[in-house]
C-alpha cells in the first residue's frame, strides 16, 4: 500500500518537507450529443481545467517569504512547476503540476494548536500524469 511516506514533492528547486497535505485533479467538460431518437449519437468535449492545493507549515511559508525579499507576496512568485513522485510496489510514479501560482496568503491560528499550518489554493495550467 502506498502512503504519505512514499510521496515526495519538489517545488522551486527543492524537496518540500513542511507539507501536510496535497490535492490535485483535472477534468474536461464532456456531454452527450443527441440527434434522432433518445440515445446519444456522439459526444462533445469542452474546456480542460486543473486544480491544486497544498497545506504548508508556517516554517515552510516563512522560508518561502524570506526568499522573496521585503514587500513581496507569495502571489508575486512567477509560475513554477510542482513535481510529485511516489513509490508503489518498487516503481516510482511521477506527476508534474504545471505553471502553478499562489492565489492566496492567510494565517489561521487557534488556541491549543500544536503546529501552525495553512492551506493555499494554486492556479495551474495543466497536469502531466505518470511522466517518465
Amino acid at each position: 500500500m502506498a502512503g504519505w511516506n512514499s510521496v515526495t514533492l519538489t517545488m522551486m528547486g527543492r524537496d518540500v518537507e513542511g507539507i501536510t497535505e496535497l490535492s490535485y485533479n483535472d477534468s474536461e467538460e464532456k456531454e452527450n450529443a443527441y440527434g434522432a431518437g433518445k440515445m446519444p449519437i456522439g459526444r462533445g468535449s469542452g474546456n480542460y481545467a486543473a486544480e491544486c492545493s497544498i497545506t504548508l507549515f508556517l516554517e515552510e511559508v516563512t522560508a518561502l517569504q524570506q526568499s522573496l525579499g521585503p514587500g513581496q507576496r507569495l502571489t508575486d512568485i512567477a509560475p513554477f512547476d510542482i513535481a510529485v513522485s511516489y513509490e508503489y510496489q518498487s516503481i516510482i510514479y511521477k506527476d508534474r503540476i504545471r505553471n502553478c501560482e499562489f492565489t492566496n496568503n492567510s494565517r489561521e491560528i487557534k488556541q491549543n494548536d500544536k503546529t501552525v499550518s495553512m492551506k493555499f489554493d494554486l492556479i495551474v495550467s495543466h497536469i502531466d500524469w505518470n511522466i517518465i
